[in-house]
Parts: C-alpha cells; structure tokens; sequence
C-alpha cells in the first residue's frame, strides 16, 4: 500500500471543519499541529509593534494514495483555500514508507476498492 502526506495550513477557526471534510471523504484520522505562524506575499500588519495575524493550524493527514486526490480536493473546497485569500494551502507529499499503518491496511483495501 502506498501513502501520501496531505499537509494542510489553515485557520484555527477552519480547523475542525477540514478534520470533519476529511474523515467525510474517506480519511482515517489526522494529526493536528496548533498554534503555527506563517506569511503569505505581503508582510503580516503590525499594531504598536504587534504582529496582527490569525493564528494557524497544521493539519496532517496520512492518506492512501487512491484516496488522496478526492480527500485533498474536499478539505480544499471546505477550507476556501482558492476562493478567500488567506485561508489556507494545502500540499501534497509522496511518503516512501510509514510505521504502524498496517492495522488501518485491511480497512484502506476495502475503502480503496469500493472507490476503484
């Protein structure tokens, strides 16, 4: 079987709807990283010296890779990330191996042949 890493930047207010969007399209579960800063093309606005930026969360999903495109494809419509400025990306990363997925692996077979 093989995976992909979806890494995905969103808004902390976004956070459990793109959890939510993914687990609907077929995702197991995902790893949430809270708290993350980050910059887009202009630089973050500052109020007497304070930075005024929303705060990010990193979503990580461990994705078998016949599901990766609808599961990337679902957060991304459910995060906005084309249609608001700002809200979030989200990218794709080939995994070579992962540990202790076998036990999701009967389950994944079945998933991934339903949606063959």
């Amino acid at each position: 079987m093989h995976f992909r890493l979806i890494v995905a930047f969103v808004e902390d207010s976004k956070t459990d709807d793109i959890m939510h969007a993914a687990r609907e399209a077929g995702a197991t579960g995902c790893t949430v990283i809270s708290n993350a800063r980050g910059e887009g093309i202009k630089e973050s606005k500052t109020f007497f010296g304070l930075t005024l930026a929303t705060q990010r969360d990193v979503v990580l999903l461990l994705v078998e890779q016949h599901l990766t495109r609808h599961i990337f494809e679902h957060i991304g419509d459910v995060g906005e990330f084309d249609a608001k400025p700002g809200t979030g990306i989200a990218a794709l990363i080939d995994v070579e191996d992962a540990i202790r997925v076998l036990h999701q692996a009967e389950e994944l077979g079945e998933i991934v042949e339903e949606n063959l």
